[in-house]
């Protein structure tokens, strides 16, 4: 497969690593002579090296975009209409507005768009799906999840945008239920014009998910709790472990007990989620099949970031129903 990376910065310095490893014949495109230098040290030819996309795209099969979100619009637009199959980071695009045109960009041009909604790929997330899928737990009552510690804010967007959205995803896709209401505190403490905090109570029908996102909290938090009628799964994407609490409660007469049950820890194994989606993928260009994270999931994550920032400038708790 010939494909070609657009972005070297600290993230497509990543895909450039996975890429090589899965044997594709890499082109790369960087406005940076530094960026393509550094490319170039890693094994790119230099005549693959460029400047302008555009010089790359008559001699590849696919795209892989790694850049800021103001710009996915438009790149990824053109690579499709140049009949290119596109791999796109999250977040699909700025705005859902955005999202929406690029969805209409997808269809008429029947190629192959992927988002990368990354946490779906790790070994932790199948994990946590295959034991709610297989009913143990009993119902799932609610969901938290945490992408939070001290770190430089991300520019081009906020922190519910580009760390928030995780999380909105993956619950979509473990409980799987879309997501229904969005009740929202934002925060902008730096002064940026973007939110750099959030506390996001997300509703997947019946089940309301608690998600923490901000740049402050000391550490490093990437973890979520799911708890059901019958067990909890308390899963930590740092440690790739899951731990199975059999905790619940029972009703003597009037009076409820708190049982704490038996406790296990189980160590989540599996392919690198990088590699995962990025061979998923070059396997859907290959065999001209739908991606496992399309433009329609992409552009929903996007509308509940949107109904956040509505329900934080309303105080109010906003429909997905009410945003267009």
């Amino acid at each position: 497969m010939k494909v070609l990376l657009i972005g070297l910065g600290r993230w497509g310095e990543k895909h450039l690593r996975v890429l090589g490893e899965l044997g594709c014949e890499l082109w790369v495109a960087d406005v940076s002579p530094e960026r393509r230098a550094f490319a170039v040290r890693a094994g790119v030819p230099e005549t693959r090296a460029v400047a302008d996309f555009r010089a790359a795209l008559p001699h590849v099969d696919a795209v892989d975009l790694v850049t800021p979100a103001d710009s996915h619009l438009a790149l990824a637009s053109e690579c499709l209409r140049a009949g290119k199959d596109c791999f796109v980071e999250k977040p699909l695009t700025l705005t859902a507005a955005e999202g929406r045109a690029l969805t209409d960009v997808v269809r008429s041009t029947k190629r192959v768009l992927q988002v990368g909604h990354i946490f779906r790929f790790h070994p932790v997330t199948q994990l946590l799906r295959d034991r709610i899928q297989s009913g143990t737990g009993g119902r799932v009552r609610y969901c938290t999840g945490r992408f939070a510690g001290f770190k430089r804010p991300r520019t081009d967007v906020g922190v519910t945008q580009t760390d928030g959205i995780h999380y909105f995803d993956l619950f979509a896709y473990v409980l799987g239920q879309k997501p229904t209401a969005v009740t929202a505190t934002l925060r902008d403490f730096l002064g940026r014009g973007m939110d750099d905090l959030g506390f996001c109570a997300v509703e997947y029908g019946e089940i309301p998910a608690f998600i923490e996102a901000g740049y402050f909290a000391p550490g490093t938090y990437r973890d979520c709790v799911i708890v059901g009628e019958q067990e909890t799964l308390a899963g930590d994407f740092g440690t790739a472990e899951v731990k199975v609490l059999a905790n619940r409660h029972v009703q003597q007469g009037d009076a409820w007990n708190a049982r704490e049950g038996a406790a296990e820890t189980h160590k989540a194994s599996g392919p690198e989620p990088l590699s995962h989606e990025l061979k998923l993928f070059l396997d859907a260009c290959a065999q001209r099949s739908e991606s496992p994270v399309d433009v329609e999931a992409g552009l929903l994550a996007l509308r509940v970031v949107e109904a956040a920032h509505r329900s934080s400038k309303l105080h109010r708790r906003v429909l997905l129903s009410e945003m267009c």
